[in-house]
């Protein structure tokens, strides 16, 4: 007999195999094997007719909730019985924290064992951890699992709740949820006080001096501070709703506002004057280094520093802990353990020198709320602390060991020692200020600076240190600029500051911030425009209707005593049952709420977007946000582009949306081959160019959007006609003599030879790019395996790892769009999912559900493709429905559109 040890992925199973002794056989369930219905067709035909099946929770029975198995866990679910026959016992090796404690509670509860259970934890997967899991073995923490389930169920009643109320009074397909509302309204707070914003003007000067006499090292900068004993003003003075100088500043005689004319003559003035040094002062401080990384700090750093989101940041992680290089890469505790403190000392003795390591160990304790310490901070695993030059790691992965290496091995490193100078200069009657900065000791700058990829470059702008000066010496004047200056409204978040933002306030998990701002992207809540994430009108809309009826749900105090309480049923603190009761059946519970107050929601009122100043409505309609106007006893709208920020919405850009859709397409010429007319018009994505009339049947005139940082007002017919004209063909290739193409697609300009594309970037244009160039272009860039042969229609866009029962799993770009790929078995890719975000995980559910689901057959006489069960803790459960049907799905996958409006509703943090 064997011990069966289940593990979550196959990569952390092939890892764990290696140091695992005879006798024991490594398994993947592939994550959860079972979750609350996905959708209508999910749930057995016994209990559709129940009123509480929408929610997938019997709130009559106290909150019994209403598992399934996925069509895409059949398989595995049947394979892992299979194996546990054979096995004398089962080992649950999932991960340590509450989610990986409810996967191992699920098999257990699925798998039904007749032999003893163990659960194995480990923050990290090295020999000697496994082998001391292996030894230190318990049981399955229950309170960990309530508090998990609790959280699925307080996210589904808030979900499947609220949406339904969305989709009635302001559009359809909009969702709630507890975490993701409140994450929306923080960017649309943020986007409020941007278009509240009044910029204000001022001026100043900056002095460029150098003692005498001149040489590079004696050149430094001034600012101008004071004139005739007043404080110049400068942008903290500045009321930002107005823009003028706050109440009580402005024309005080205590500050001095410069506009430009008063800038430039003081400056004339002022050349002609001495210069003095009249002051001198010097303060050494100490800087001490950052603690190693949580998961939110990983994030916020490998934005900041790599440009990653949260989601690929947490999904490279993932795969460095599974291989074995890291810790857990969920964790919101700084704490090291002896053992990493001890390495990491070691590594800093051997490249720095005795000099750069303090005396006593550093200890750290975090400052987020809510935080529990029980783990260990994110580090290299192990005990060598291996640097990434020698590790088998590659791009993505080895930036990231990198930055984990680097920030673990500075926090326990000597402090860094500075100097600060600060000089007081003297021109007539203006005061001016110069500062200096010298490094006395780097100590962990040598290792890590945060905000930069190299330390030794970060070292040197640590140092600019003013040239030796003293009291009363005379110094040169080389210039003295007048400069202009406007405030700056309060900038948006990034995917760094919100993540920093959420964990300051105690909303929601480390582990859960990388799925909350993929969700409200994939929502039409907000979009990226550069870094910056920037909330849509239909999310100022929904945040507005949750403020005035649902405040508590989309209030961070409120949210953040969520998160306490399900951290006090984690400890056993508090009863989870009737925390649940309160929140949903309790007198101002959650379901009371939205049966009082749906009634008094006006959807002509709640559909509208409060915005000042733009003599117009902004309303959120079934196709995207619009603007209306009376004119003339006329009422006229017009679609508001999706790329547009509210607060960038002017009147002026009002009254051009209006115009255009008013007075229609314009008129660029017409099409020398086919004599149609060509216009430029405006649709809901923007502007584009269009070959004939519209005419009204199925066949559409060909269309093409113009290209980013086109003017329309300077569209051509030469230009609009080259657009029409894509994909054009350069040439055929010499070597196969296949066409070379050029094209715009969902990525942007490309151009494709034999299925293999190629991204266009400046200053390669798509509409001049020739045959010769492109030939360059595809010649240098790398050849994907499998995309040299266009014989099966397809490219290979990733491999993704070996398949459980052998053999490639892949990605490939198809004539539908992209599909991942094992043996004969193809299977599509949600639409709201990135290719190049989808794991291994994912593609094998998938790959496993068509191959459940077979040949596509008519609904009639299908069969039930979801085993059901219901449970609680006491491991009780129902036999499987005879008639139901379900569409493959995972928990990381957003769940296919349901067959009944009533189960489409998402719940999610």
């Amino acid at each position: 007999m064997t011990k069966l040890v289940i593990v979550e992925s196959p990569t952390k199973a092939k890892t764990i195999r290696g140091f695992l002794p005879e006798g024991y056989h490594v398994e993947a369930s592939m994550g959860h094997v079972r979750d609350l219905p996905a959708s209508a067709g999910e749930i057995p035909e016994k209990h559709k007719g129940e009123s509480w099946s929408r929610l997938g929770v019997n709130v009559e029975q106290d909150f019994d909730p209403l598992y399934v198995i996925p069509a895409g866990k059949k398989k595995v679910v049947a394979n892992l019985k299979e194996l546990l026959k054979k096995a004398d016992t089962l080992i649950l090796a999932t991960d340590e924290d509450r989610e990986g404690e409810s996967i191992g509670w699920h098999l257990s509860e699925v798998l039904k064992p007749k032999v003893p259970v163990q659960r194995m934890v480990f923050h990290e997967i090295t020999r000697d951890a496994i082998l001391h899991a292996l030894r230190e073995t318990r049981t399955i923490d229950q309170n960990l699992v309530r508090a998990q389930e609790t959280r699925r169920i307080l996210d589904r009643l808030v979900g499947y709740t609220v949406s339904p109320l969305l989709w009635k009074k302001i559009a359809p397909r909009l969702s709630a949820g507890r975490v993701q509302s409140v994450a929306v309204r923080l960017l649309v707070q943020r986007e409020r006080e941007r278009r509240a914003f009044r910029s204000g003007t001022y001026w100043d000067l900056t002095a460029h001096l150098n003692k005498r006499p001149d040489q590079a090292s004696h050149r430094f900068t001034a600012q101008l501070v004071s004139v005739g004993g007043v404080r110049v003003a400068s942008g903290r003075d500045f009321d930002e709703a107005t823009g003028q100088l706050a109440t009580g500043k402005r024309g005080s005689k205590e500050l001095l506002l410069l506009d430009q004319a008063q800038a430039e003559a003081l400056r004339d003035r002022l050349l002609r004057s001495h210069w003095r040094v009249t002051e001198l002062e010097e303060k050494d401080q100490q800087r001490s280094p950052a603690p190693p990384f949580t998961t939110s700090t990983l994030q916020q750093e490998a934005n900041r520093k790599l440009g990653l989101g949260a989601k690929e940041t947490m999904r490279i992680a993932q795969s460095l802990y599974e291989n074995g290089y890291i810790t857990y890469m969920r964790t919101d505790s700084v704490n090291l353990s002896d053992q990493a403190i001890s390495a990491a000392r070691q590594r800093i003795r051997e490249l720095y020198g005795n000099e750069y390591l303090p005396e006593k160990p550093r200890h750290y304790r975090s400052q987020a709320k809510n935080a529990q310490e029980a783990h260990e901070a994110i580090r290299p695993a192990g005990e060598r602390m291996l640097p990434v030059d020698q590790l088998p790691l590659h791009d993505r992965e080895a930036r990231l060991y990198d930055l984990i290496w680097k920030r673990t091995v500075a926090s326990q490193m000597a402090n860094a020692r500075l100097r600060l100078t600060t000089a007081t200069l003297q021109v007539d009657d203006a005061i001016f200020r110069a500062t200096g900065r010298t490094v006395l000791f780097p100590g962990y700058f040598r290792a890590y600076v945060e905000g930069s990829d190299d330390p030794e470059a970060a070292l040197e702008s640590q140092d600019s240190p003013l040239p030796p000066l003293r009291v009363d010496e005379e110094v040169d004047c080389r210039d003295l600029e007048a400069v202009g200056h406007e405030t700056k409204p309060p900038a948006r978040y990034t995917e760094a500051t919100l993540v920093k933002a959420l964990e300051a306030e105690g909303i929601g998990r480390p582990s859960t911030y990388a799925s909350i701002i993929d969700t409200i992207q994939e929502r039409g809540y907000v979009f990226k425009q550069r870094k910056e994430l920037v909330p849509t009108f239909t999310a100022f809309a929904v945040t507005k209707l949750m403020e005035d009826h649902f405040h508590d749900l989309v209030d961070l105090k409120f949210t953040a005593n969520m998160e306490q309480e399900l951290d006090d049923i984690a400890a056993g603190d508090l009863d989870w049952l009737s925390y649940l009761r309160e929140f949903y059946q309790g007198e101002a519970g959650l379901e009371n709420q939205v049966r009082t107050k749906e009634t008094g929601i006006d959807p002509r009122v709640v559909s509208a977007v409060e915005l000042d100043e733009l003599n117009a409505e902004v309303r959120i309609g079934q196709f995207g946000p619009y603007v209306a106007r009376e004119e003339n006893g006329e009422r006229l709208t017009a679609g508001i582009p999706p790329d547009l920020p509210p607060a960038d919405l002017s009147a002026e850009l009002v009254g051009q949306l209006l115009a255009q859709k008013s007075d229609g397409p314009r008129s660029l010429g017409t099409d020398p081959d086919s004599e149609k007319p060509v216009m430029l018009k405006v649709g809901p994505y923007g502007p584009y160019v269009q070959l004939g009339e519209d005419e009204g049947g199925k066949k559409k005139p060909k269309r093409a959007s113009l290209l980013k940082g086109m003017n329309p007002d300077e569209m051509t017919l030469d230009v609009a006609l080259q657009l029409l004209s894509l994909p054009r063909t350069l040439g055929g290739h010499p070597e196969s003599g296949l066409a070379v193409q050029a094209g715009v697609g969902r990525f942007g300009p490309y151009i494709v030879h034999d299925g293999r594309f190629v991204s266009l970037k400046a200053p390669d244009d798509v509409l001049d790019i020739d045959l010769e160039r492109a030939l360059e272009l595809l010649a240098a860039a790398p050849v994907k395996r499998g995309t040299g042969s266009r014989s099966n229609g397809a490219g290979v866009l990733h491999d993704l790892g070996e398949h459980p029962e052998g053999g490639p799993v892949q990605i490939l770009s198809g004539r539908y769009g992209p599909y991942v790929k094992h043996g004969k078995i193809n299977a599509t890719i949600p639409k709201e999912i990135k290719p190049e975000s989808v794991t291994l995980e994912q593609a094998v559910e998938w790959i496993a559900a068509k191959a459940a689901s077979g040949p596509s057959k008519p609904a009639r006489g299908r069969k039930s493709a979801s085993t059901t069960t219901k449970s609680k803790n006491t491991g009780t459960k129902k036999p499987a429905a005879k008639k139901s049907t379900a569409k493959s799905t995972t928990k990381k996958a957003a769940p296919k559109k349901s067959a009944t409006k009533k189960a489409a509703a998402k719940d999610t943090e």
